[in-house]
């Protein structure tokens, strides 16, 4: 497994890996995962694509909804389809839930209730998303602090976990404690000092606007997908959506686009420095990286 923050440099890194080790990628990155949005999630190129296989990316279309849950059931369904081939599995990206769900499971509920899911989304439409956000602080406080209030798909799905079960979503993680150990897993983690970080996050904003990011956004708008998704809501997609229907300058745009994603940066660094597991090194350690999977896998 191979993480670290965004911008970091883990898809070059792995490729490398990869190619050393006979291996393919599985993704882990709850962005890459749509269709259409290439530039704005910095998904492997064509080139990059040619040389590794890459699994996990372009599987659904940027109106459907997808949770940690799924990722983990289809990820498990590539890796198991690795291992038949006699392909080693890298799982690569800077989501930790997702990897988390991967490598420890998600809590088992019979939590999803079509009729219960679609009479939400009837009060969030007349209601107002608002109104939900605070039903959710009276039931389940806990999660309604790490929500946006205007994350739709994410509280109208923890207000029916509450519904169905009697218990908050957040009661049914703790109880789950991500406690199952699926694989055995080599843990590595990329970082760099934060102020070069930092600079190639601001860089990769002008580079992404150069590379056609406004087009990209224009396109997915012309589409149908409209700002109020989830997916137009990430980091990147909502501060073009901005340039383009409020006219908010483009120098404004990527500095704000710029300050969100180091933001971004920081929390990913948190939630995995929480893991003792993670071996940490910087994106030049190759020879570092080949001699841990190496003995990992006793390849002399």
């Amino acid at each position: 497994m191979i993480c670290g923050p965004t911008a970091v440099g883990k898809t070059s890194f792995a490729i490398e890996l990869a190619s050393m080790f006979n291996g393919e990628i599985v993704g882990a990155d709850s962005m890459q995962i749509y269709r259409h949005m290439d530039i704005g999630t910095a998904k492997p190129n064509q080139e990059e694509q040619a040389r590794i296989c890459h699994h996990m990316i372009d599987i659904i279309d940027p109106d459907q909804p997808f949770d940690a849950a799924q990722y983990a059931k289809m990820a498990f369904e590539h890796i198991q389809y690795l291992e038949s081939q006699n392909l080693n599995r890298f799982i690569v990206g800077g989501t930790g839930l997702y990897i988390k769900s991967l490598l420890h499971g998600m809590f088992e509920s019979k939590s999803s209730n079509s009729t219960v899911r679609n009479r939400l989304k009837a009060e969030a439409s007349e209601l107002g998303i608002k109104f939900l956000h605070e039903r959710l602080k009276n039931c389940d406080p806990e999660t309604a602090g790490q929500i946006h209030p205007k994350d739709t798909y994410r509280i109208i799905r923890a207000i029916e976990v509450y519904e169905i079960t009697g218990k908050p979503i957040s009661q049914h993680r703790k109880e789950h404690g991500f406690s199952d150990n699926i694989f055995q897993v080599l843990k590595i983690g990329l970082n760099i000092k934060r102020e070069v970080l930092y600079q190639q996050i601001d860089k990769r904003a002008y580079e992404m606007v150069d590379a056609g990011f406004i087009k990209e956004v224009t396109n997915l708008l012309k589409m149908g997908y409209t700002p109020d998704l989830k997916s137009m809501k990430s980091i990147g997609y909502r501060h073009i959506v901005n340039h383009i229907t409020k006219s908010i300058p483009l120098n404004e745009t990527i500095t704000t686009m710029q300050r969100d994603t180091r933001r971004y940066a920081k929390r990913q660094l948190t939630w995995f420095r929480a893991d003792p597991e993670i071996n940490w090194m910087e994106p030049k350690d190759l020879k570092h990286a080949h001699r841990l999977i190496s003995k990992f896998m006793n390849v002399k």
